[in-house]
Parts: structure tokens; sequence; C-alpha cells
């Protein structure tokens, strides 16, 4: 064998390259858990704003007679003994 193949095949060599392969693994690893972090944080900003904004609802429920108009137009909804007439 050659004197400038063993010289190439040195463990120091395999050692220092597979250092910087798993650095690179690390570094792309970091990079993808960023990269999903930062997702995850801007939808659950997101969510906690849509949170917020239905107790906001919850704490001024709508009026008794806003609650029956929204049964009967958009539910089909009847009092016991009402007949009801669709115009279409």
């Amino acid at each position: 064998m050659p004197e400038d193949a063993s010289a190439s095949f040195r463990p120091g060599r395999w050692l220092l390259l597979a250092a910087a392969g798993l650095a690179l693994v690390w570094v792309a690893f970091f990079v993808r858990f960023h990269q999903q972090h930062a997702a995850l944080t801007t939808e659950n900003d997101s969510l906690r704003r849509r949170i917020e904004a239905l107790q906001r609802k919850l704490e001024h429920p709508p009026a008794d007679s806003t609650v029956e108009r929204i049964a009967r137009e958009e539910y089909g909804m009847k009092r016991p003994g009402e007949t009801v007439y669709r115009v279409e």
C-alpha cells in the first residue's frame, strides 16, 4: 500500500469527519426544531386570541329575542302548537 493512501485513512481523520457529520446533523435538527417551535408558537398565539374572543362572547350572551330569531330562521324551530309557513 502506498504511503499516501495509508496517510489518508488515519483514525484521527475519520474521527474528525465523524464529528463534522454529527455536527451537521445536529445543526439540521436544531434548525428544524426552531422552525417547528416558531410555527407552534404562532399557532398557539392565534388559538389564545380565539379563546379570548369566545370567552368575551360568553360574558355577554345574546338577548332571548335574538336566540329565538336565530332558532326560527336558521334551524326552523317553532313553539309548541305553532304552525310555520315557509315562503321561498
